[in-house]
């Protein structure tokens, strides 16, 4: 099997800092990258293999961590991405964190204050559920702040990432790009298949409602927020395996880029008789 390049998955899929962003002209399905699904599938495993053992050396260095942001509509894959690009993750590396509506005590906070507080700590791989990202989406599209408020929230998300990478926090943000249909057709089988009905949400349906208003909000936020310390990345997702296939990419390029090393005890084998 000839898996595609890292290189080349971060051309196809990023949403290059400075340039104007027009999410009407990125796939949903993306053949060029994983031809085949079965290569999709290989290439995740061997990826798999290999995000397990750089996370073993980042956990040793304990130094530097590094985060995942997956961002996208309901039934774009969330969930699935964490527990097939980590199924083989030992989860002593693992912070896995799913922002939710927030808390009346994450109220009472600046809006970024549950996110620093579930940033990785250092030899961790972190993963966000949703994100901050939540406060220039849903916020922004329900109008639950200000249209000046969400236009100063652009600027204070870059600030906090770029202080976040100045500090050994290594950010891989992935919006999962799935098509409306692809969406109607995962939530009706939500529905109807009795072993995923407990993940539907009849609220999902209101959003769906506002699709047109997600998509420029989504647009807005790739464009201000991807930046050289911390580009977005588009990932197609109405084909499941490709997609986590992708992802997976991306995560291993980051590790290997971060190169973590086990460090030395300061003392050799032949020191000691057992």
């Amino acid at each position: 099997m000839t898996q595609p390049s890292i290189k080349s998955v971060r051309k196809a899929l990023i949403a290059e800092p400075g340039e104007k962003f027009k999410l009407d002209e990125r796939a949903t399905r993306h053949r060029d990258i994983f031809d085949d699904k079965e290569e999709a599938r290989a290439s995740l495993v061997e990826d798999a293999a290999h995000i397990n053992e750089l996370q073993d050396r980042l956990y040793g260095e304990s130094q530097r961590s590094l985060l995942l942001v997956l961002q996208g509509m309901d039934t774009s894959g969330k969930s699935g991405v964490i527990r097939n690009v980590f199924a083989l993750t030992s989860p002593l590396g693992m912070q896995v964190r799913a922002f939710k509506a927030p808390s009346k005590t994450e109220l009472a906070h600046d809006y970024l204050w549950r996110i620093h507080d579930a940033v990785p700590r250092k030899g961790m791989i972190g993963i966000f559920d949703r994100s901050h990202y939540e406060d220039v989406l849903v916020v922004k599209v329900r109008e639950f702040a200000s249209k000046s408020a969400i236009k100063q929230r652009y600027g204070q998300i870059n600030d906090f990432e770029k202080m976040l990478t100045e500090n050994g926090v290594v950010i891989v943000k992935c919006m999962l790009n799935i098509s409306h249909e692809t969406q109607g057709e995962r939530l009706r089988a939500r529905l109807e298949e009795p072993h995923k009905r407990w993940k539907f949400n009849p609220g999902d349906l209101e959003d769906r409602k506002l699709w047109p208003d997600f998509m420029d909000a989504y647009e807005d936020a790739v464009e201000k927020c991807s930046t050289e310390h911390a580009p977005w990345f588009i990932v197609p997702s109405d084909s499941r395996t490709r997609r986590n296939a992708m992802i997976a990419r991306l995560v291993r390029g980051a590790l290997e880029d971060m190169d973590p090393a086990y460090p030395d005890p300061g003392f050799r084998p032949d020191q000691f008789e057992i």
